[in-house]
């Protein structure tokens, strides 16, 4: 009878240890989205666009150009509030 208890025991045991695996293993690879880069997911193309003109990214008048063709391509409700 001892014998049939540690078998399953063992077996338990082993179930157990890989659930505590998986379950650690999600939770330490699972990284937070850094604040800078949930910006980015959430800026509007005139932001993206305005805060690349204003690091010096691109020349005014790509800017201008890029604006022009975003303006076009979203139409009129997407236009920018301070141009």
């Amino acid at each position: 009878m001892y014998m049939e208890q540690w078998n399953f025991f063992g077996m338990h045991f082993f179930w157990w240890m890989l659930w505590v695996f998986l379950f650690i293993s999600f939770f330490s690879l699972a990284t937070p989205v850094t604040r800078r880069r949930m910006r980015l997911y959430n800026e509007d193309p005139f932001g993206i666009l305005r805060r690349r003109y204003a690091a010096g990214e691109i020349s005014s008048d790509e800017y201008e150009e890029r604006k022009t063709r975003i303006e076009r391509d979203l139409g009129d409700s997407k236009k920018p509030a301070n141009p």
